[in-house]
């Protein structure tokens, strides 16, 4: 008897990084995947009249009388799971990767064989996690009878398939959980989102084939540093990587991809070191709007990438926050005011309280247009709080009070938040409550690892909270991650007044010495420089640095060890360490205890 065949529409799906998970927590994937089979999957498949043809150990096999049942259920499945994985930490989510074809196959009881199958699976593979792609054969019969968006990949060689296959990725509007960026979408494409990036592969200058896999991984770190920046598109991987030693006109390029903005670079080696350059271009004027070229030694090449691409992704989230706070808009909206009140929050060239007014201004315009909006609440809140660790509010118990109240509502609506982990942290830091800043300090960074801002204030909680040694690995990783940060003055600040407790005075001297030079109108580090001078006894060279922090100061602090008490009290475990080091250097120098 000929074996059955017919036409069916072929579903198939497996777990992205299943070898990952399963070797991180063997019985614990194994019970969460089969959860997600029992309570989703399997009924989902159930309702769109589908019947499971296998398991596969990470995914399933699954066939559809109609594409139109297949493909609508691929969508609702991946919205699921998108749902299921909003509260779960991106390294432990179980995300489906899906293909989907409409083919003959060769029909058994537990099994289907055939090409049609062969193509579901190679598009599967094609599919970034929580995402799905269809052959052209199934884009044809749907794209008329359900509301998707179809994004062309071109034509892909597949394993053991003779002809190439037409790819399309497939997303629902308007619900993006599970988008795939592409090339060119086949409906109507809207204008570019604010924050919307491609990471073109960075170019191999040498024909090493390591220095190769170092490039590759460069671009697939970046994007991955970028896609956790709040509010940014990332075009995937597998498409970024479709434009590979091709010819490039960046214009196109964003029209084609629907970006604004283009990154690109290249890597060179040369005996122990190696050289990468890196640029951002404007993909609506072909603008270059940034450029960096990292040289380093070559020690560890995995570290070194992590580095470089940590530095990148910090420069780029400064670089694309204020190009699109400065763009003008006719009626802002939510996202605009933002942006605009992020680039304020940041901007250390106009004196803090100014700049700190601007952003509670544009966060307090965000809110007033969505006052559901989770970022708004945040960032408003870490405005508000920043005012008071800063010395720039007149209202320090309504600002605090304010504060706690919106990272409140921020984090029962989005318990994942770093943002409003960040401003919870320094809530409980201005309340002087340091055992509690902390843990939020290192949630915020878990989720965001690239901040430097968080970093840097962990390090500065844990010296106020009696940890003063613990502060100094905090500084230097800010300050290796953004060197020319306009705040690092304060991380070269902090590390010279650790060594000054620990009567490290050479040290010191050393650190404060680069704080003064990187901002020489910064009042404290010279106050600190002077007393490390006075304990050197260079008298002298410590009165010249005590006259210019009282002149840059905005206050008479430093006049008298009472006065300096009262305007930055430090915790009594500290106090003890600066009596016989920070205060008895200024003593030296003249200062009086009235």
């Amino acid at each position: 008897m000929p074996p059955v065949r017919r036409l069916t529409a072929i579903l198939a799906a497996d777990v992205a990084g299943y070898s990952r998970l399963m070797g991180a927590d063997e019985e614990g994937t194994h019970e969460r995947l089969q959860a997600h089979l029992r309570e989703l999957v399997n009924p989902k498949v159930n309702e769109l009249r589908g019947r499971i043809v296998k398991n596969t150990g990470d995914g399933f096999l699954a066939e559809f009388a109609s594409v139109v049942d297949a493909v609508r259920c691929a969508a609702e499945v991946q919205r699921g799971m998108a749902e299921r994985n909003a509260a779960i930490s991106p390294e432990n989510r179980i995300e489906f990767r899906i293909g989907i074809n409409l083919g003959d196959v060769i029909a058994e009881e537990h099994d289907i064989f055939g090409d049609g199958v062969n193509i579901a699976a190679r598009l599967e593979g094609l599919a970034e996690p929580g995402g799905i792609c269809v052959s052209r054969v199934v884009r044809d019969q749907v794209r008329d009878r359900l509301d998707y968006t179809f994004v062309d990949m071109g034509e892909r060689q597949v394993k053991n398939i003779t002809r190439p296959v037409r790819v399309y990725a497939l997303h629902r509007e308007p619900t993006p959980a599970f988008a795939l960026a592409g090339a060119v979408a086949t409906s109507h494409i809207a204008a570019a989102p604010r924050l919307s990036i491609v990471v073109l592969p960075f170019d191999n200058m040498g024909s090493d084939p390591e220095q190769q896999y170092f490039a590759d991984g460069i671009t697939e770190d970046l994007t991955t540093d970028l896609s956790r920046i709040s509010g940014m598109v990332v075009i995937a991987r597998n498409t970024a990587f479709a434009y590979r030693n091709k010819p490039i006109d960046t214009r196109q390029l964003g029209r084609e991809l629907n970006v604004r903005y283009v990154l690109e670079g290249s890597v060179r080696r040369s005996g122990d070191r190696v050289r990468i350059n890196a640029q951002l271009i404007d993909a609506e004027t072909g603008t270059h709007l940034w450029a960096e070229r990292f040289d380093h030694y070559i020690d560890d090449l995995f570290v070194l990438q992590d580095e470089v691409t940590c530095r990148i992704a910090i420069a780029l989230n400064v670089e694309l926050v204020s190009a699109e706070a400065s763009r003008p808009v006719e009626n802002p909206d939510v996202f605009d005011y933002i942006l605009r009140g992020r680039d304020a929050f940041d901007n250390y060239t106009k004196p803090r309280r100014q700049s700190l007014a601007t952003a509670v201004r544009f966060f307090e315009n965000a809110l007033e247009l969505d006052p559901g909006s989770v970022d708004a609440k945040a960032l408003l809140a870490s405005a508000l709080i920043a005012r008071v660790l800063d010395q720039v509010t007149v209202s320090v118990a309504s600002d605090i009070e304010r504060a706690e109240t919106l990272v409140e509502q921020a984090l029962a609506a989005s318990p994942r938040h770093a943002v409003a982990h960040f401003a919870k942290a320094q809530v409980s830091r201005a309340q002087g409550i340091y055992e509690t800043a902390i843990p939020e300090y290192e949630a915020a960074i878990a989720l965001n690892p690239n901040w430097v801002l968080a970093i840097a204030a962990l390090g500065q909680c844990k010296f106020l909270a009696g940890s003063i040694d613990e502060a100094i690995p905090a500084q230097e990783l800010a300050i290796r991650l953004s060197p020319r940060d306009p705040r690092v003055v304060n991380w070269y600040w902090r590390i010279g007044m650790v060594h000054l407790l620990k009567s490290r005075t050479d040290e010191a001297i050393l650190w404060l010495e680069k704080a003064r030079s990187t901002d020489p109108e910064v009042a404290g580090p010279r106050a600190w420089l002077a007393s490390a001078y006075a304990l050197k006894d260079e008298i002298q060279r410590a009165a010249f640095e005590l006259a210019e922090a009282r002149k840059l100061s905005d206050d008479n602090r430093y006049y008298s060890i009472a006065k300096l008490n009262q305007a930055a009290p430090l915790a009594p475990n500290i106090r003890a360490l600066a009596e016989a080091t920070f205060f008895a250097g200024l003593r030296k120098t003249g200062v009086p205890e009235e």
